[in-house]
């Protein structure tokens, strides 16, 4: 299980049944207050449910930090197609790893966020879209939802209440590009995996070109605690504009690297210290990067910083997918920007000439760079093909190879300088000598 040791500094809301005996099983779940929302939110209106979401300050966990409940109310209620609810489990975001915890230990409380948003746009179909790399969780969703079938959870006539739903779960076929909700669409579909020209958006034409719901694991896993305690004592628990709490994955160069869940705003630089053990090996920290590979780079000087999505866009970063990489003092940057490049010039679908024409040669670039190859009028090339990508792709895979690399040009520029000349990698020289 990844889930590591929980910190005495979280507030385990989504994470409360981990640790639980057999705490993926419909009774561990029944027994900790598990579809009690569920039942409230059966007395409520729709409207009275959305409100109840617009209230808790909920933004979209998985990158774009949208107004979950805002998002809801743009389904057309009144359409005569029928509505889907779709979850977005394709994990891919480099760094990122918590929407599998909370599959792999609360499978439910997924399977209830879900019944919850049908309810409240009218859905009776929900799918969840898996990546296919996550095999192992397909077994565990799909176990689930037996469960919830047999438990009058899920199908006809739920509860007596009149209410029907049914739930699929569907793997993707390993694709970075299928955790964009348009393409995710796509291939749910049956399809190549590329993004659809927007608008019209997924709430109006979604899949199957019908209003759809669709939102990443964490944000459903949330609802169910919004509808039982409230709206308003889920958005206490983090920032103005920031409720809830949110599953930072922190990795990389910290002592104890892990899942936890905090508070919407806690500061980063006690996530690391205080939460993740602090730097391994007594080192001092480099740099971060906040909410998985796609986000700008922060510099150990500017991680004093509460996390969440306002403050880190003033910070011109992004809080993203909540993917915490952690970096010390003995991090090429140039390594770095290579190795985010590499992923995502394999993973663009090649449809938007920037992005597969941008990433394969800033790929090339750095690759030379790293090697001591590079030309000092190459490292101003370098941002400007990054910056010729902004905004300049049909989704955001484009933006994400861009951003990172732009924000390690400015913010590391004299290690680029440092690796021209045919000069080794002075950061692997500096590690070899000391073994």
């Amino acid at each position: 299980m990844l889930y590591n040791e929980p910190s005495p500094l979280e507030v385990r809301l989504l994470t409360r049944r981990f640790g639980l005996p057999n705490s993926a099983s419909i009774e561990t779940y029944l027994a900790t207050e598990g579809y009690v929302a569920f039942r409230k939110a059966l007395q409520m209106s729709p409207e009275q449910i959305i409100e109840e979401v617009k209230i808790s300050n909920l933004r979209g966990r998985g990158g774009a930090g949208f107004p979950t409940g805002l998002k809801w109310s743009f389904v057309p209620r009144q359409s005569p197609k029928p509505k889907f609810v779709v979850v977005n489990a394709d994990e891919g975001e480099p760094g990122t790893c918590k929407d599998r915890v909370l599959m792999e230990n609360d499978p439910h409380q997924l399977l209830e966020g879900m019944l919850i948003a049908g309810l409240a746009v009218g859905a009776h179909t929900g799918y969840i879209y898996i990546r296919g790399e996550y095999r192992y969780l397909i077994e565990i969703m799909d176990r689930a939802i037996e469960e919830a079938y047999q438990h009058g959870y899920l199908g006809k006539n739920i509860l007596g209440s009149g209410f029907d739903f049914d739930v699929y779960t569907h793997t993707g076929a390993g694709s970075y590009e299928c955790g964009e909700e348009s393409a995710l669409l796509e291939s749910l579909e049956g399809k190549r995996g590329i993004p659809r020209i927007r608008p019209p958006f997924p709430a109006v034409v979604g899949a199957f070109q019908c209003p759809t719901v669709l939102n990443n694991v964490e944000t459903f896993c949330a609802i169910p605690a919004i509808i039982r305690d409230g709206g308003a004592a889920f958005a206490a628990l983090g920032t103005p504009k920031n409720g809830g709490t949110r599953l930072f994955a922190i990795s990389g160069h910290v002592n104890r690297p892990g899942v936890y869940e905090l508070p919407m705003g806690f500061n980063l630089l006690r996530m690391i210290h205080e939460v993740a053990g602090g730097i391994r090996n007594g080192k001092k920290l480099k740099a971060v990067i906040p909410g998985g590979t796609s986000c700008p780079v922060l510099k150990a000087e500017e991680c004093d910083i509460p996390m969440d999505f306002d403050s880190l866009a003033r910070a011109k970063s992004m809080l993203g997918s909540g993917g915490v990489i952690v970096m010390d003092e003995d991090t090429c940057m140039v390594k770095v920007a290579l190795r985010i490049m590499k992923f995502y010039a394999h993973e663009s679908c090649g449809w938007c000439v920037p992005c597969r024409e941008g990433t394969l040669w800033l790929k090339k670039l750095l690759t030379r760079f790293h090697e001591g190859q590079g030309r000092r009028s190459e490292i101003d090339l370098i941002g400007g093909l990054a910056r010729n990508m902004l905004g300049r792709t049909f989704c955001p895979l484009g933006d994400a190879a861009a951003m990172p690399t732009i924000s390690l040009v400015e913010k590391f520029y004299e290690e680029f300088e440092a690796h021209l000349d045919g000069k080794p990698c002075p950061y692997e020289i500096k590690t070899a000598v000391r073994v």
